[in-house]
């Protein structure tokens, strides 16, 4: 099989950065289109790593001259410090559209759970409407309405995950709040006997590289699966496996203070963030993944007691 190349936008990411790692190790060459190369250079280290390339995803140009001569175009990148999503992401990803177009690529999404309502999506497969509760949520949901327009002159890999946690899983709510280091204590967002959908990195980087090793014509135009990942059916699984992987059995368990975010949400910022999530730490919702299955025969699934081991160490 001949080397294909991919442009990675948000190649020191989480999911970026795992779905980087994936692709070297199996042989493909890889552009990260980084907005500090030194930066960049220092997060990857000494080991394999992409090539670097000046650019930032905001324009249009830098985009378009990265995906040159690309097979695939990884969309992981976020807006600096997760501000100005309503400004900012969309242009993001018109910007990867054109650069798609102009180099025939194919596009890959990291997907969320935050397009739906969970209060009346338990469990997502395909064919699910999607009904945002928050701002964040209706963005996602145009994101995926372009996509989908611009199919099939431009190809679209869309691969819904739950919540992250792994190596390079730093902004998540695992590694902020259930296991934040020094590892004193568990602060655990979700409610008692409420399931909730886990997504480790090198399993969801796994799967989406072997979708895009598959023959281009088993996947549809604009593809969207879910990656079921670990689902823990009544909230208390994870923790359980943290206490293990630490060797802690009696490490503590706190709530997170989700009364007093709502009172900060007022005022702004951090606190109105975390609050528009909320309703999937109070409700479960769990991802189908017939259709990836199908299509993949064996989904990547290490084991939760391995994963979290890892997630640890990292």
């Amino acid at each position: 099989m001949a080397m294909k190349t991919a442009l990675v936008l948000g190649a020191t990411g989480g999911v970026g950065g795992a779905v980087t790692r994936a692709m070297l190790a199996r042989g493909w060459r890889v552009v990260a289109l980084v907005r500090n190369p030194a930066r960049a250079a220092a997060a990857w280290g000494a080991s394999i790593a992409p090539d670097r390339q000046a650019g930032d995803a905001m324009d249009r140009a830098d985009v378009v001259r990265a995906a040159h001569g690309t097979d695939v175009i990884v969309h992981a990148v976020n807006p600096p410090g997760y501000r100005g999503w309503d400004r900012l992401v969309l242009p993001m990803l018109d910007n990867t559209l054109a650069a798609a177009r102009d180099a025939g690529a194919r596009i890959v999404l990291p997907g969320t759970v935050y397009n739906y309502d969970p209060a009346l999506a338990p469990v997502i497969d395909e064919t699910v409407p999607q009904h945002p509760r928050g701002r964040k949520g209706a963005i996602r949901v145009e994101m995926e309405r372009r996509l989908a327009e611009a199919a099939p002159e431009v190809r679209s890999l869309i691969v819904r995950a739950g919540d992250f946690f792994g190596p390079g899983a730093g902004q998540s709510w695992f590694a902020q709040a259930l296991s934040k280091p020094p590892l004193a204590r568990i602060v655990n967002p979700g409610t008692p006997g409420v399931g909730h959908a886990w997504a480790y990195l090198p399993d969801l980087a796994e799967a989406i590289l072997r979708l895009l090793e598959l023959p281009p014509e088993r996947l549809m135009p604009c593809e969207r699966l879910q990656f079921p990942g670990h689902y823990d059916a009544d909230g208390a699984q994870m923790v359980a496996a943290i206490r293990r992987a630490s060797g802690r059995p009696n490490l503590p368990e706190r709530r997170f203070p989700w009364a007093l975010m709502r009172g900060l949400a007022l005022f702004g910022g951090f606190p109105r963030e975390v609050m528009e999530v909320r309703p999937f730490w109070a409700h479960a919702m769990r991802l189908d993944g017939s259709r990836l299955t199908e299509l993949l025969g064996d989904v990547p699934c290490t084991s939760l007691n391995a994963a979290i081991s890892a997630a640890l160490r990292s």
